[in-house]
């Protein structure tokens, strides 16, 4: 299909915006078609959608999904493991094939989601940091007045 006969999604309210980004991230789709594969390993993201062509150069989520996947799900999670060891006293083995094991799950599984998730909202807000448009076009060769969101 060629990149230039899909556009990017319209959205009539806020709401069907926030359903697009977490339909999108939660499947691993591309924001634009919500066809293609975001990702081209677990979490590697893919370099372009192979459905509509959008390049995932302005993706760039850093260590966000690590941040949230340990802020809303580990921290929790320890207050868990922290009570049980507080009400049960087990033998240091029980934690071994229980907290262990939920812990390093609990961390890891959600951590495509999130990221996906967040190369979404990037895409569908259209956020960039401020002020690197010239430096951007500069690195990946385009012309300074473009924009990585209009492909």
């Amino acid at each position: 299909m060629d990149s230039n006969s899909v556009s990017a999604p319209h959205f009539a309210s806020d709401s069907e915006k926030f359903r697009w980004i977490v339909k999108c991230g939660w499947k691993g789709l591309c924001p634009r078609c919500g066809k293609g594969a975001m990702f081209k390993s677990w979490l590697k993201v893919a370099d372009r959608c192979g459905v509509c062509g959008l390049d995932y150069r302005f993706a760039a989520p850093d260590d966000g999904p690590a941040f949230f996947s340990l802020c809303i799900i580990a921290f929790p999670l320890a207050f868990f493991v922290v009570w049980v060891q507080v009400a049960f006293d087990p033998a240091w083995w029980v934690h071994l094939f229980t907290s262990l094991p939920v812990m390093v799950l609990g961390t890891l599984l959600p951590l495509r989601p999130i990221k996906g998730w967040l190369v979404a909202s990037q895409f569908v807000n259209r956020a960039q940091e401020a002020g690197t448009r010239q430096l951007w076009s500069q690195l990946h060769g385009t012309e300074a007045d473009s924009n990585d969101f209009d492909q």
